[in-house]
């Protein structure tokens, strides 16, 4: 029954969500990180950026960061980790998904938080490389449930993967995409779309016929852009079918190696059904901290590692 007690205590400052979540992530600063990009070709001939910083001395193991919603290898939770996991021996790769690396992707689709076949990708490329004999996978917010239900698939998952941790994860992406488009988290949801939509006008120069200008401009929130553009391009119904088939909640039963999930009780971005009790109390391998606060990826303490990254090393440590 791997419900763990979690010791993590913010400062006063941080205990509210909005301050931990929007400071962690605008203010937050990771310095001395220094990323090599790799570019990878995928099987459909589009491309994923790979950002890589390494231990100082050359290291058998790598954890793979993989980041949320409209983020990229850059942004401080990436860096953070990355920072850590390379001063305690560790190389990183952080992944940027498709369209997150500062320049389009290639083709019409683009991420999503069922993309398990990029994951994939990525792994047997570091698997080709022939250096690492541990590999660790780390994701955050949608990189969260992307590993999750990676793990949880039934894939014959390589040896050399020994465990993953999620962050903030949307176990229940329809109950996520509800609690974000709720009142209190109106910013946060404009911000998002604003983002996401202009992703979209690549996409409408690239491939004409796919997309037009009226289907951009029915989009007024976030179910209506995964109605519109992401459920269709990835091979779903629509937005509740994609809600319903890429979430990993359904997945966690069948994990077989050691996973941790970090999920606030204050995050106002998920809802009850990604806090998943029982499936951890079911699965030996699935380890749910739920700690009283955090936020949304705002995992404060006193120095400059966060406690989820801190939580990450010593998990990894142990598995």
């Amino acid at each position: 029954m791997p419900i763990i007690e979690s010791t993590y205590k913010p400062p006063f400052w941080a205990r509210k969500s909005f301050v931990s979540t929007v400071f962690s992530g605008l203010a937050r600063k990771v310095n001395g990180v220094e990323q090599t990009r790799e570019r990878i070709i995928l099987e459909d001939t589009d491309f994923l950026d790979l950002d890589w910083s390494y231990a100082k001395e050359k290291s058998n193991k790598v954890i793979i960061l993989l980041h949320g919603l409209e983020g990229s290898a850059q942004r401080p939770y990436i860096t953070g980790a990355a920072k850590l996991f390379n001063e305690n021996g560790i190389d990183a790769c952080a992944v940027n998904f498709r369209s997150c690396s500062g320049e389009p992707n290639l083709l019409f689709r683009s991420y999503h938080s069922g993309a398990t076949e990029d994951l994939d990708a990525v792994v047997q490329h570091v698997l080709s490389k022939g250096q690492y004999d541990e590999i660790y996978i780390k994701g955050i917010s949608l990189g969260a449930n992307m590993v999750l239900k990676y793990v949880g698939e039934g894939r014959a998952l390589p040896k050399e993967l020994k465990s993953v941790i999620a962050v903030s994860t949307p176990c229940d992406l329809r109950g996520s995409c509800g609690e974000l488009m709720s009142f209190k988290n109106k910013h946060y949801a404009i911000r998002f779309l604003a983002h996401l939509k202009d992703k979209l006008k690549p996409k409408l120069e690239q491939f004409p016929n796919s997309i037009s200008v009226t289907d951009i401009d029915s989009i007024k929130a976030l179910i209506d852009f995964d109605d519109v553009y992401t459920s269709k391009t990835h091979g779903f119904k629509d937005a509740l079918d994609y809600y319903e088939k890429a979430s990993c909640l359904q997945f966690l039963p069948n994990i077989k190696i050691p996973s941790l999930i970090i999920n606030a009780l204050n995050d106002s971005f998920l809802s009850a059904e990604c806090y998943p009790v029982k499936e951890a109390k079911q699965n030996s391998n699935v380890f749910l901290e739920m700690p009283k606060h955090g936020g949304h990826v705002g995992f404060i303490q006193k120095g400059k590692v966060y406690y989820n990254e801190q939580r990450a090393l010593e998990f990894v440590s142990q598995t």
